[in-house]
């Protein structure tokens, strides 16, 4: 062979497709992301069949009411209100319907028909995921489900494949990014909550009803997934313990930049000698951890393994575009196993891990009380600590003072206190007897310090 003719560039003719028997799709749920995922099934569906070896055909679209699904790409002889009947007569199902009711039983019958399910659900898999898991695996099924923790960054797939070989020792993440936007823009610009809270809504970041993001309990439903898989072992929604960063006010965002330090709402799992921890609490962070520079919206999931040490996934964490192109991503992996006639990878839950309990992690925390400013205060506070065997680490009084105290000639007085390591326990029952203190008022703030 010559020289000119092994260089040559030769145009590469596209694979022929294994058979032309399309893979069914049945689609349960028809809003922001559920019309999007269709989209891309829809729109894509030559390259889709190119990837796969096979079609995709969108066999039906289940919705509450199918007068109100307007979008050009669906069918309207698609929809139905019969969400059964879509479930259980497909090869892939995919459920966007959110909730642990229907979305449970939907989910549930179509694995049982051995149709294999992918699913955004966070909620569904916090509650009942190694259920699913084993029902899965008990029919000869796959569920897929990497949409459910920070939208379109792949998080999930990782931990069930690109790890498989190394031991996942913590995780820490933003992974709500309603949170995340009203924390920046408190940082950033100086809002208030309530008016950073209704910024969110106005731009659709948040719901009108935003306690699952304020109060962290999204954020706990996919902490709770990500330590079903990091560790092998069954952690559900109860086990994780969730604090919310409504609290959170412009006295904590000033003495964290006087800190050089933010405040993130952070899902935190980790192993331990006591058990594997999940949690999700607002902590200061240093402005040079990776994490700080996570603005706006976005997540990212800061992994440590024993082989591969640090890792971090960041992205869009939400919106229809982006979580759909999670979905199908999924979608297209199952459907590249049913046309190759294999499975993916079990998700065998075989450790039996016990939950740790609340002081088996030590942390520093940061924590401001309001007080009636007068001789004494400080000394009275410290020596609380002192009582509990807690060690103060830094002491700040230099904060705004609040509003003249009725009845009282001073004025109401911030006293913010950083503590070296404790257990959440003793703090608690440290700042129990600091209350009861006649000079200290109100409910304080209490923030971890994330080293």
């Amino acid at each position: 062979m010559c020289l000119n003719h092994r260089n040559r560039r030769e145009r590469i003719e596209p694979v022929a497709l294994q058979t032309d028997q399309p893979i069914r799709v049945g689609l349960l749920g028809a809003g922001t992301v559920g019309s999007q995922t269709a989209r891309l099934i829809v729109d894509q569906s030559e390259e889709l069949a190119l990837r796969i070896g096979r079609p995709l055909e969108l066999t039906g679209v289940a919705c509450l009411d199918p007068a109100e699904v307007t979008v050009p790409w669906i069918d309207k002889a698609l929809l139905t209100t019969d969400t059964m009947a879509v479930a259980t007569s497909n090869d892939i199902v995919i459920e966007l319907i959110g909730g642990t009711g229907a979305a449970y039983t939907f989910v549930k019958a179509a694995l049982e028909k051995g149709a294999s399910v992918v699913t955004a659900n966070k909620a569904l898999l916090a509650k009942y995921g190694p259920e699913l898991y084993e029902l899965a695996e008990k029919n000869n099924a796959d569920i897929y489900f990497e949409a459910a923790v920070g939208g379109a960054i792949p998080i999930l797939r990782p931990l069930r494949e690109s790890l498989a070989g190394d031991q996942v020792e913590h995780m820490l993440g933003i992974v709500n990014g309603t949170t995340n936007y009203i924390l920046d823009e408190m940082t950033t610009k100086g809002l208030d909550f309530d008016v950073a809270l209704r910024q969110a809504q106005e731009k659709g970041y948040a719901e009108a009803d935003p306690t699952g993001d304020i109060e962290g309990y999204d954020a706990a439903n996919k902490a709770a997934i990500l330590a079903t898989l990091g560790f092998h072992t069954k952690v559900g929604i109860d086990d994780v313990t969730v604090e919310g960063i409504t609290h959170i006010d412009a006295a904590d965002i000033a003495a964290a930049k006087a800190e050089h330090k933010v405040i993130k709402l952070l899902a935190v799992v980790g192993r331990t000698e006591e058990g594997v921890s999940a949690r999700v609490y607002p902590a200061l962070i240093s402005d040079e951890h990776p994490l700080a520079s996570v603005r706006g919206s976005f997540n990212a999931i800061f992994l440590h393994a024993k082989y591969a040490d640090d890792l971090m996934f960041y992205g869009r964490g939400a919106g229809g575009a982006p979580t759909a192109s999670a979905v199908v991503g999924d979608v297209v992996t199952e459907a590249r196993h049913i046309a190759q006639g294999t499975r993916g990878p079990a998700i065998r839950m075989y450790n039996d891990f016990p939950i740790a309990p609340l002081d088996a992690a030590k942390a520093a925390f940061a924590v401001r009380f309001v007080i009636l400013d007068s001789p004494g205060v400080l000394a009275k506070v410290a020596s609380v600590f002192a009582a509990h065997g807690v060690s103060i680490n830094g002491v700040n009084q230099d904060l705004k003072p609040t509003q003249v105290a009725p009845g009282y000639d001073g004025e109401r007085q911030q006293l913010r206190i950083v503590t070296h390591l404790t257990d959440e326990t003793t703090l608690r029952a440290t700042i129990d007897d600091v209350l009861k203190l006649d000079c200290v008022i109100g409910e304080p703030s209490i923030v971890r310090v994330l080293d």
